[in-house]
């Protein structure tokens, strides 16, 4: 995770929420007002601090863990589009890039901005990013509506797909002493899925003047867990891995993961970066983090990484994609979490982030935030930010106006009807708007009946 100036059906029970879908299905040419260049911020980061200047913020509902599913929090044709990223050939036939996991963000490299996105991508012929999927892709812009090119790696590879700046494929591109696959991260075939190792939720960072990839290898690969590579030229590449993981994902394995996973070969995932100044820190699912060492080849050596402070749910339900966001002097803690469904003892339909349990049908993969004055927290309370925005980041445009990216999980829930597929897996953003420095809240752009305005 960046710093901000420095750069988660049933249909009888879904019933309530049916009528919702025709607002949501975001075309690729459906750009409201990004950055333009011009310059200050837009009201909702620079209004006056005087009474109903700043958006309100809403009470929560009752009781902690109630997910809060209104329209105005969905991303919507008023306040998203789905970033045109150059096409690949396999894209063409869809029209646009199938993502999960979709990380946008904006930096300053010697005085010219540039705008990087990357997500988690599939293979011609998979319906989805796994057993196996061939690396990491990543597409540039000199603004937020683009154009979007995929970055140019033919002249480090020119045999190879463009824009693909690493995959399990460049394992031939190790020397001694320099490492690009690490064995752990290499294909490896077995019984029961063929061809195994996919890289997941990649985010890129410019960091002390050099580019920095932090992903995860996912489900089906030799070993699960979170990883660095550190580029030695441009933002393009080549990139190599970093020391420590040389052996392993960072952190401590777990037992833990799908049942094909072997004990002891799960470490924790969905890793990030986060940067404050000349100093950076690993954040891990969902509630640790450790700091880098000053050379940025591993993370200082702990007996035990820290956690965040946070305020649980009760019970706690598995969360993912944690993400640090630091905005006005707070320090914003993001997660993924599911919003699943069940009806109460009155017959109506119920919506939280419980863990799974009979009768709880998953319906969208929302980001909850909480804020803290302190990077370590402690955090307050959770609140819904986004509907069906799980997974993301959050990042300030060079204007200074702050969006959230998205990609609408098609795995379950409402982005899982076939009706829906075909806008579902997106590179997505979305604009956010913050509710001032008296309760320092963060949402996805509500409408007029919402905002407070």
């Amino acid at each position: 995770m960046t710093h901000a100036q420095n750069g988660p059906h049933r249909r009888s029970l879904l019933a309530g929420a049916a009528g919702l879908g025709a607002a949501f299905a975001l075309p690729a040419g459906a750009a409201q007002a990004s950055d333009t260049g011009a310059a200050p911020a837009s009201p909702a980061t620079e209004r006056s601090a005087s009474p109903g200047r700043y958006p309100a913020n809403w009470p929560d509902p009752e009781s902690y863990g109630v997910a809060d599913t209104r329209p105005d929090l969905w991303p919507r044709e008023d306040n998203s589009f789905v970033l045109p990223l150059e096409l690949r050939p396999r894209d063409q036939e869809r029209g646009t890039v199938w993502m999960r996991d979709t990380y946008v963000n904006c930096f300053t490299v010697k005085g010219r901005t540039v705008y990087v996105a990357t997500g988690t991508t599939r293979v011609p012929g998979l319906e989805a990013a796994g057993p196996w999927n061939d690396g990491i892709f990543v597409w540039l812009a000199p603004t937020l509506k683009g154009p979007w090119r995929l970055a140019d790696t033919t002249g480090i590879r020119p045999d190879a797909e463009k824009g693909k700046v690493w995959s399990p494929e460049f394992v031939g591109e190790n020397r001694p002493g320099r490492t690009v696959v690490a064995p752990w991260q290499e294909y490896w075939h077995d019984e029961q899925f063929g061809k195994r190792g996919q890289a997941w939720a990649p985010e890129l960072h410019y960091f002390r003047g050099k580019w920095y990839l932090v992903a995860c290898m996912g489900d089906h690969s030799r070993k699960v867990g979170s990883f660095l590579l550190v580029s030695e030229g441009g933002v393009e590449g080549p990139y190599r891995l970093i020391e420590g993981n040389l052996e392993k994902p960072f952190g401590d394995s777990f037992i833990g993961g799908p049942e094909f996973i072997e004990p002891g070969a799960y470490h924790h995932i969905d890793g990030s970066l986060y940067s404050e100044g000349d100093d950076a820190w690993l954040v891990l699912h969902n509630d640790l983090y450790a700091r880098f060492r000053d050379d940025m080849e591993d993370i200082v050596p702990t007996t035990d990484l820290p956690r965040f402070r946070q305020t649980p749910y009760s019970p706690e339900p598995y969360l993912e994609g944690a993400y640090v966001f630091k905005y006005r002097g707070k320090y914003y803690l993001v997660h993924a979490a599911w919003d699943r469904a069940s009806l109460d003892a009155y017959g109506s339909t119920r919506h939280a982030y419980d863990p799974p349990g009979t009768g709880r049908v998953q319906y969208q993969y929302d980001a909850v935030v909480a804020v803290s004055d302190h990077f370590e927290g402690p955090y307050s309370e959770r609140w819904t930010a986004g509907v069906g925005a799980g997974h993301n980041n959050f990042f300030v445009d060079r204007s200074g106006d702050l969006w959230a990216t998205f990609f609408r999980n098609p795995n379950f829930g409402y982005w899982a009807d076939p009706s829906r597929l075909a806008d579902a897996a997106v590179p997505g953003v979305v604009r956010l708007e913050w509710t001032g420095p008296r309760d320092s809240r963060l949402y996805v752009r509500r409408g007029p009946g919402g905002r407070g305005d």
